[in-house]
């Protein structure tokens, strides 16, 4: 496997798992926030009982934001390596590569506003309300 095919790969699964763990920022602190925002206090109390890792999730939202920020540094260095990796010479494969290439920036793209909102509603939106 030549290493542009590897930085190809690596850059694509590497957005994946960067939104997986931006989610989880999302779970954590952005959605409670919404939900006692627009007065839904009761549905989150029943979702916390239906699901009561969420509650974990708060507890421990700096490791959560810390991993999640890791992730991300990591997505874009593998993003930003394999920008310029050539892609096949074949005009399918061509035309896959490149669209794996755009798919895979606008799932880091999400990652980052996902992270962002997360981070807003953890730490910066109990200081201004």
């Amino acid at each position: 496997m030549s290493p542009a095919v590897d930085a190809r790969s690596t850059a694509s699964w590497s957005s994946w798992v960067s939104i997986f763990t931006s989610s989880g920022t999302l779970l954590c602190c952005a959605l409670p926030a919404a939900l006692v925002a627009v007065g839904a206090g009761a549905t989150l109390a029943s979702l916390v009982g239906a699901v009561p890792q969420l509650v974990w999730l708060s507890e421990h939202k700096l490791p959560l934001f810390a991993l999640a920020g890791a992730m991300l540094a990591m997505a874009g260095v593998f993003q930003w390596r394999a920008r310029f990796a050539p892609c096949p010479a074949d005009p399918a494969l061509a035309a896959a590569c490149m669209r794996q290439r755009r798919v895979s920036a606008w799932v880091y793209g999400i990652s980052v506003a996902i992270f962002a909102v997360g981070f807003f509603f953890a730490f910066v939106a109990p200081y201004l309300l």
